[in-house]
């Protein structure tokens, strides 16, 4: 689960991490209001969308004079100008796609005098089960650059979690990023603070980018991105409550509602199947075979007939799906649930493009006997490769 910039923020305040004062807008008659509240001389407006690249990004149909979805104002009433031209619109960035993401919130915050700006990460480093840090003194926009093109610009290293965090783990990011004098020792307290919220908060990623060091000689996370481990939420309600249900796929959102593990994807084929494994096999030999999946989609071992109509629903409410391949191989999931499943929910949304079958394991027989004797138009596979090859061919063909 991902959060907006300000609330990333305030996380890291209620934590003693240092960052700018700022207000949140929700509403565009808020702004000046909101502005007002802090002393300037300069005002710092971000749209607030969970996508990165938001300084390079264009608003749909915007003015020769608008630019970007971070911009600087020198004025109370030039800050709720320029909120209110974000509030409502559509931002494209790299990271959006073409579609782009409608701003719903604006933070506005005091403007901070840079003298450098680095980047400072935490993950999980999922091969070596620990938390690991990236540092950087190329930090800012460009940050993707400097990883592709200059990759010895950008130091890792992860914590043993036996041992844990100790100061050295501080310094050595201080040094990396070229700090000095008393900027190591705030370096120092910043990675501790940052480790200690990274662990309590079972966080995914925690992204510092800009951390700059101000013109007074200060460090500051000028900008936040945090995810957090979905397993883990259940923990902490107060990171439940920032949830942003309007910056989710639609679809996204209604599989996790049904506990289904759904993914949206670009291609054309919609795929339901039984086991994370085994649906990553059925999306690769898809694009063997010539097309591109639109969606992972795993279902699980103890789905029900209820379960599998709504992904059914999920899969078939994707205008980008030309046709459906559906991969069973039942262990704990029962073909003749899956079976049943289809056809409430072909009788219920309708077939408008083919759909493959392939049923393998528990009860597969009675699984087969109740698509027979459906009355649906469906192809019967008799194996991945062979529902792979039909599945394409119908669409393509």
């Amino acid at each position: 689960m991902n959060i907006h910039e300000y609330q990333a923020k305030a996380l890291l305040r209620s934590y003693g991490a240092p960052v700018s004062d700022g207000r949140a807008v929700l509403k565009a008659e808020e702004a000046k209001t909101a502005a007002g509240e802090m002393d300037g001389p300069l005002w710092v407006v971000k749209a607030q969308i969970h996508a990165g690249g938001r300084g390079k990004g264009k608003f749909k149909e915007a003015s020769a004079g608008e630019k970007g979805g971070v911009r600087i104002a020198k004025s109370v009433a030039e800050a709720a100008t320029m909120a209110q031209q974000m509030l409502g619109r559509t931002l494209v960035t790299h990271q959006t796609g073409p579609a782009g993401k409608q701003v719903n919130r604006i933070y506005i915050e005091d403007g901070a005098g840079i003298d450098r700006e680095l980047y400072l990460a935490l993950l999980v480093d999922r091969g070596s089960s620990r938390v690991s840090f990236v540092c950087s003194t190329e930090g800012g926009m460009d940050i993707e650059e400097v990883a592709a093109n200059r990759p010895e610009k950008i130091l890792s290293f992860s914590v043993d979690p036996a041992s844990g965090l100790s100061d050295f783990h501080g310094r050595r990011v201080a040094f990396a990023l070229g700090l000095e004098g008393g900027q190591i020792k705030q370096c120092v307290a910043l990675i501790k603070t940052l480790y200690k919220m990274f662990i309590e908060k079972d966080m995914e990623m925690l992204e510092i980018n800009p951390l700059v060091v101000g013109t007074d000689g200060n460090l500051k996370c000028l900008d936040a991105k945090m995810g957090f481990d979905g397993n883990a939420i259940y923990r902490h309600p107060d990171i439940a409550a920032l949830r942003d249900e309007t910056e989710e796929d639609p679809k996204e959102l209604a599989a996790s509602k049904f506990d289904l593990n759904y993914i949206a994807l670009d291609g054309e084929i919609g795929c339901m199947v039984n086991g994370a494994g085994l649906a990553m096999a059925t999306m690769d030999i898809i694009k063997l075979y010539g097309s591109e999946p639109a969606n992972f989609l795993d279902v699980g071992g103890g789905a029900t007939t209820e379960k599998v109509t709504e992904a059914f629903k999920i899969i078939t409410s994707d205008p980008n799906v030309k046709g459906i391949l559906v991969n069973i191989f039942g262990g704990i999931m029962r073909c003749d649930v899956i079976a049943e499943g289809i056809v409430v929910a072909v009788k219920e949304v309708g077939l408008k493009v083919p759909l493959v079958v392939r049923l393998e394991g528990t009860n597969v027989e009675k699984g087969k006997e109740i698509i027979r004797n459906s009355g649906l138009n469906v192809i019967a596979a008799d194996n991945l490769k062979d529902g792979a090859e039909k599945i394409v061919k119908a669409v393509k063909g």
